[in-house]
């Protein structure tokens, strides 16, 4: 299959080119059109975004998402790869569940499905799942996120059988009984609405742990691979920093909700806002800017959490945690902090950096490269409109915003996956 782009621009270039794409490679630059031709209107053209933390929601809890909607929102969003998270019912602890997810995903024809797998069977936090096997049926790293890792012998055996295998071990960094029956972050504005605060240090004593506990298998010459997912606090940013100058081989997310929105929303009442970990202040979302700035935040990730509107409509005590909006992302990003950030720097955040902490070939726009593109309309302004979403959860907290940098092309392995009409 040949495809060609024409009217696109490189990220920071003027110049309209065209891009040739055949059998799921780039074929070249500039050349004489052939095959499919598609219209770039003069946008700007990337690799394909990359997103390590997305609940998917399938297998058993399709009312809130399954796999062809949240692999359509992925690709609307502008990803050409997204990492489920295995909390799931059942839990993805099985390499018949991998491999059938994965063969499910190639049919649909949207984003390319990589999917995580528990650490631990039935994500209980008890005994290893089998991860030799589930790594060989195409899990792409090991996590009971939606979950913390209690148990600290457990993770130690887990970052060290992974370890071996070459795999990420990726955790939701929170200590559950420091958080306990916590619906939002822990401060003036919960002490105010007289609801239960999350501390940070919740989040902070979990990582101060973890680190200790990659420290020690280093210092035994073990390979081993920490990631921190959806880091919220300033106090957490500052132990993975110092994690770093020791040459410990820990990396963290940071998603755009924790960058743009504060535990000032909560004041509404608003269930749309709780996730987990909390919305924290603005100091915090201002320190882990700095953190994108200096390298010390490896990726942004969304952790996509889409829920029935019924189950958001509940109050702050019984409601779920979560946001879901893959599909606007890129664009919230653009918006907010594309001038602090820079179009190059904010691409790497989610193309090439995500890919290195997964240990990936890093995405390129180069002859030869895979063919997983996406064209951005870095400067007409939409209304996000949440009932356009391809994601089941059409609601956000973004809803009615003007938006810049939205994606009108996504293609996967040289197919198109989603176009704006």
């Amino acid at each position: 299959m040949t495809l060609t782009i024409t009217n696109i621009r490189r990220p920071n270039s003027n110049t309209l080119e065209s891009i040739t794409l055949e059998n799921g490679l780039i074929k070249g630059w500039n050349l004489p059109v052939e095959g499919e031709i598609i219209d770039g209107k003069g946008g700007t053209l990337a690799p394909a975004l990359i997103e390590l933390h997305a609940h998917l929601r399938e297998p058993g809890q399709t009312e809130k998402e399954d796999l062809a909607s949240g692999l359509a929102a992925a690709a609307a969003g502008g990803y050409g790869t997204v990492v489920s998270m295995p909390n799931t019912s059942p839990v993805v602890d099985d390499p018949a569940i991998v491999r059938s997810l994965i063969e499910k995903a190639n049919r649909l024809g949207f984003a390319r499905l990589r999917p995580a797998a528990a650490l631990t069977k039935g994500q209980t936090g008890e005994t290893l799942a089998e991860l030799t096997f589930l790594q060989e049926a195409g899990a792409a790293m090991f996590t009971d996120d939606g979950r913390t890792n209690e148990d600290a012998r457990v993770l130690r055996l887990g970052l060290e059988y992974a370890g071996s295998l070459g795999m990420v071990v990726s955790v939701h960094a929170e200590d559950a009984s420091l958080r306990a029956d916590g619906v939002m972050n822990e401060g003036a504005v919960s002490e105010a609405l007289g609801l239960p605060g999350n501390p940070a240090a919740a989040e902070a004593a979990r990582v101060a742990r973890d680190i200790e506990i990659v420290a020690g298998l280093q210092a035994q010459g073990r390979p081993v691979r920490l990631h921190v997912q959806h880091l919220s606090t300033a106090r957490t940013l500052d132990l993975v920093r110092e994690a770093k100058r020791r040459g410990l081989p820990v990396t963290c997310e940071v998603c755009p909700h924790h960058l743009t929105l504060t535990d000032e929303a909560m004041r509404s009442f608003d269930s749309i806002y709780k996730v987990a970990p909390p919305l924290r202040t603005q100091t915090d979302a201002e320190h882990l800017l700095r953190g994108l700035l200096d390298g010390s935040v490896d990726c942004i990730a969304t952790d996509h959490a889409p829920h029935t509107r019924a189950e958001k409509e509940r109050d702050l005590l019984t409601a779920p945690s979560g946001i879901a909006y893959i599909e606007l992302a890129f664009p919230l990003m653009w918006t907010r902090f594309g001038d602090v950030l820079g179009l190059e720097h904010l691409l790497d955040l989610m193309t090439q950096a995500p890919a290195r902490v997964m240990g990936w070939p890093e995405p390129s726009l180069d002859v030869g490269a895979p063919a997983d593109l996406t064209v951005f309309d870095l400067d007409t302004e939409r209304t996000v409109n949440p009932a356009e979403f391809k994601s089941k959860a059409k609601f956000t907290p973004w809803a009615g915003e003007s938006l810049r940098g939205w994606p009108t092309l996504t293609v996967v392995g040289g197919a198109v996956a989603y176009r704006r009409e």
